[in-house]
């Protein structure tokens, strides 16, 4: 099926291709300027630091419904293994096969296309089996540090954890911002709290991943119009699932990624950062989300950490 108009309206109203130049491949990324770094690390009065990552783990979110995301695999290739003769210095080695967004992870610009096109009309059959992802592949991100803010929409709303069926709109980040006493600006990272990783943590990940409440297709122009850097959330697939509009699947992946060039990420724990920051009634912090630079991906692990 066709995507509808209404997207196709939304798409041209928050995009971004050609803003940074014809050759760019980081897209929202090229806001977090020296300054907004500078003044992100302003913010650091204390020095906590909030790890918001999950565990790498067989027993991971991965359920099985998306094939080859597989939750990691860790083996032992080596254990105290005397390479240079009996009594020597022994090492231990082990390897990893997992999916490169199974857990925490950011989404590269590369993770999504529609209508044969990439960010920034880039042939989308530029990704291939043994290329990779020719253009904006995620190691292009380099560094990603720059101001967090905390939107806890759940908290805002009064809740633990938003219902399944909750798709979280301009006005919820609106209300969010309100509680947090600071207004989102150019070049920051948003972290938008639904409470629904409470279900993985509480050890039912099929609940986690379905229904899940996530951000409504009207989202992205909030994002937009706020240039925001980067948008990650705590849950498995980003934007409301099933969708808000029937048989339109995951709008809001092409609005961020192909349209603004937004990279965005999901599973990230934000519970203690929920409690740190009602706590000390301060929602915005230096926020360190370093990108794994493999060649060619399409995600990244990440293991953020907030610092306030």
């Amino acid at each position: 099926m066709p995507l509808p108009s209404e997207f196709h309206e939304l798409a041209k109203r928050v995009n971004n291709w050609g803003r940074w130049g014809g050759d760019d491949e980081i897209g929202t990324l090229n806001l977090i300027t020296d300054a907004v770094v500078r003044e992100a690390a302003e913010t650091v009065t204390s020095g906590r630091r909030i790890p918001l990552a999950l565990p790498l783990q067989q027993d991971g979110v991965q359920t099985g419904v998306i094939p080859g995301r597989v939750n990691p695999l860790h083996t032992m290739v080596a254990i105290n293994v005397e390479f240079f003769g009996p009594g020597t210095v022994a090492t231990s080695d082990d390897v990893v096969t997992m999916g490169l967004q199974a857990g925490t992870h950011w989404d590269g610009l590369a993770h999504v296309s529609h209508s044969g096109r990439l960010y920034n009309g880039r042939p989308a059959d530029s990704v291939t089996a043994h290329g990779r992802a020719a253009f904006s592949g995620v190691e292009k991100a380099g560094h990603i540090v720059s101001r967090g803010v905390l939107l806890d929409v759940a908290r805002a709303l009064g809740v633990d954890r938003l219902d399944g069926g909750h798709a979280v709109t301009p006005e919820d980040l609106e209300a969010a911002e309100e509680l947090a006493g600071v207004r989102v600006r150019s070049g920051d990272i948003a972290l938008v709290r639904t409470g629904q990783i409470q279900l993985y943590l509480g050890g039912d990940k099929q609940a986690y991943a379905y229904p899940s409440p996530g951000f409504s297709i009207r989202a992205p122009e909030w994002f937009h119009a706020r240039d925001v850097a980067a948008v990650a959330n705590d849950t498995l697939t980003f934007e409301i699932f099933p969708p808000e509009i029937e048989n339109l699947w995951m709008p809001v992946h092409a609005l961020d990624l192909v349209e603004m060039g937004m990279p965005q990420g999901q599973n990230w724990n934000l519970e203690a950062l929920s409690e740190a920051c009602a706590e000390q009634r301060r929602y915005a912090f230096l926020l360190a989300a370093m990108p794994e630079p493999f060649v060619g991906g399409t995600g990244t692990p990440v293991a953020p950490v907030a610092v306030l």
